[in-house]
């Protein structure tokens, strides 16, 4: 079983610790102390700009820290790394923290227009759906309807069935089969 690894990030180049544990490159920005000490360091600053690295970027100050959030920003909207950084920048960097510098200043009022369009964009997301169910709810009441003006009788789990369905298109089908069926076997796919 291996030991767990001590892992020191940083911004820039540390010297004294490279020199003091021998640390050996084993890639861009990411070192290796002496065999036997499970020890890594990883220098933000020379990690290259990729994917893969944005999230430890993100950990960054000054450049550094603006090109991993125009890295961030560039990502598509469903990325994964962008669910999971946006919550955590906008706790860790606005969280009632005064920022030292106007360029400190600058990234948090990013990171907060950022969370705003985020939040915008996962409300409208949320009206969007809550119209979708909507009017799934209302043309499963026009199945119903139908059925019941047809003079069908509807059994609970037929009714549990056409209310729970949330796919317009197959609501639409039973729709059109209701206004003209002698059954509920019609009317329903599969009905078992």
């Amino acid at each position: 079983m291996d030991f767990p690894a001590l892992v020191v990030i940083g911004p820039g180049r540390p010297e004294t610790v490279l020199d003091a544990y021998r640390c050996e490159p084993v890639q861009p920005g990411v070192y290796h102390a002496v065999p036997g000490l499970s020890m890594r360091v990883v220098v933000l600053a020379e990690l290259p700009r990729t994917r893969a690295t944005l999230l430890l970027r993100l950990l960054g100050s000054g450049r550094l820290l603006r090109e991993a959030l125009a890295d961030l920003a560039a990502l598509p909207d469903d990325a994964w790394e962008k669910s999971v950084a946006k919550p955590l920048l906008v706790h860790f960097r606005l969280g009632g923290q005064e920022p030292a510098t106007d360029k400190e200043d600058e990234v948090s009022a990013e990171i907060r227009a950022w969370f705003e369009d985020y939040e915008r964009k996962l409300r409208a997301e949320e009206r969007k759906e809550g119209r979708n169910e909507g009017r799934a709810e209302e043309a499963a009441r026009a199945v119903l309807t139908a059925l019941r003006v047809r003079g069908i009788t509807v059994p609970d789990v037929a009714r549990e069935r056409i209310l729970a369905e949330k796919n317009p298109e197959i609501l639409e089908r039973w729709l059109e089969r209701a206004i003209v069926a002698a059954s509920l076997a019609d009317v329903l796919d599969d009905l078992s």
